[in-house]
């Protein structure tokens, strides 16, 4: 089992940065992919960025990529999300979560999940 502790969220104005860490605890962090997810009031959750147990495959969704870069320290049990160049649409509640790497990061299933850390944008 995984337990997962984000932080770094914040108030940022639009074209600012933040950085987004999820600490994990157990000494299998290295077999599970993991992912940023997020979900803004009213909007369904949507995985933002995803890393493969290796850190060897990385996965960006759309409206983010070349903005945000996901990276992970297996010796560390960390994750972590360079957010650069925010928008307000990136206002959202941020979660971290865990899947097992037995799966192809394509078809991941996530089964543990942080509380989240906000992350809001003004214009």
């Amino acid at each position: 089992q995984v337990q997962l502790v984000e932080s770094g969220g914040g108030l940022v104005q639009a074209g600012g940065s933040l950085r987004l860490s999820c600490a994990a605890s157990g000494r299998t962090f290295s077999t599970y992919h993991m992912g940023w997810f997020r979900q803004a009031p009213g909007k369904e959750r949507e995985r933002v960025a995803a890393i493969s147990w290796s850190g060897g495959s990385t996965y960006y969704t759309n409206s983010v990529k070349g903005r945000f870069t996901i990276s992970r320290d297996n010796a560390k049990n960390t994750v972590s999300l360079q957010m650069n160049s925010l928008k307000p649409e990136d206002t959202a509640l941020y979660y971290c979560a865990a899947a097992s790497g037995s799966y192809s990061l394509a078809v991941a299933r996530y089964d543990y999940w942080g509380q989240g850390t906000q992350v809001t944008v003004s214009s």
